[in-house]
């Protein structure tokens, strides 16, 4: 069933994410711009006599001791083949930090989805991968097309919007501390501070905001130290991802992001960065 085959799990990062209320059942009601970075994890997989997942990478010990039914790329490939785990040999190389606000193990267990529906005689229809992908997390269904989208709900009502921030540069900066998504979630204070803003991608961008900057700050105070260095540098907009921590600036000019990347590996050797494109 399965040749061999490499997919990129793309970095997410959130443009804007508007909290809008706390729901009865837990989850929180969310207005987001999803994007994606051409930078991520790698995945791999090839026929094999059993499923297996191979681990490397300079996150991968971050993993080591999740179990494999627990691993969001078995759960996918489990899912898929409906409800038995195909008998292939995933090789996951984790570029990503974990807890980082950059849907990392969503957007393996998308890239997972899509080598399994590239390489399948029978591949399913795109709103059947997304079916599969809402069983998996809230970021999973945004990370199958790896494209700006708008998502509502708890992130999973998904709607296109106009992609104009393509090839803008991107830096993501992260201090190199987990930070989880429920803490930041039960930080925030509760307060609806409005909508997102209608429009384009950039137009969101620009008007829009992150409801949980100020909760994750008071839970991880390198953020803010993050934030105002990356505002310093003048980028078109600088801004938390997700739950955090990293963040992330963006700039019209190339050059100017190594520059600044540069700079801030210097200043702070042990914090992680990544650069790269917007798809």
């Amino acid at each position: 069933m399965i040749a061999p085959a490499l997919e990129t799990a793309y970095a997410k990062i959130n443009l804007a994410l508007h909290v809008r209320a706390r729901r009865a059942d837990g989850y929180h009601q969310l207005e987001t711009v999803f994007a994606f970075l051409d930078q991520g994890d790698h995945l791999t997989c090839a026929n094999s006599d059993r499923f297996s997942l191979t681990l490397s990478g300079k996150f991968a010990d971050g993993l080591a001791d999740e179990s494999v039914s627990d691993n969001l790329i078995f759960r996918a490939a489990n899912l898929y083949a409906g409800g038995v785990a195909p008998a292939v040999a995933f090789c996951l190389e984790k570029s990503l930090p974990i807890a980082a606000g950059l849907g990392g193990g969503s957007a393996d267990a998308a890239a997972a989805l899509r080598l399994l529906n590239t390489c399948s005689s029978a591949p399913l229809p795109t709103e059947r991968l997304l079916e599969i992908a809402a069983l998996l997390g809230a970021d999973v269904p945004a990370c199958i097309g790896s494209v700006p989208v708008t998502g509502r709900g708890i992130g999973t009502m998904l709607e296109q919007v106009e992609n104009d921030v393509s090839g803008l540069s991107c830096l993501l900066v992260n201090p190199n501390k987990p930070l989880s998504t429920a803490p930041v979630f039960r930080a925030w204070d509760g307060l609806d501070r409005g909508p997102m803003p209608q429009g384009s991608a950039r137009d969101i961008l620009l008007g829009g905001r992150n409801d949980l900057e100020i909760p994750a700050i008071r839970l991880c105070p390198e953020i803010a130290e993050i934030l105002l260095f990356l505002k310093s540098t003048r980028p078109l907009v600088s801004r938390m991802s997700g739950s955090g921590a990293t963040c992330f600036a963006l700039y019209e000019d190339a050059g100017m992001l190594e520059q600044v990347r540069t700079e801030i590996s210097a200043m702070h050797p042990g914090w992680w960065t990544m650069a790269g494109q917007l798809r």
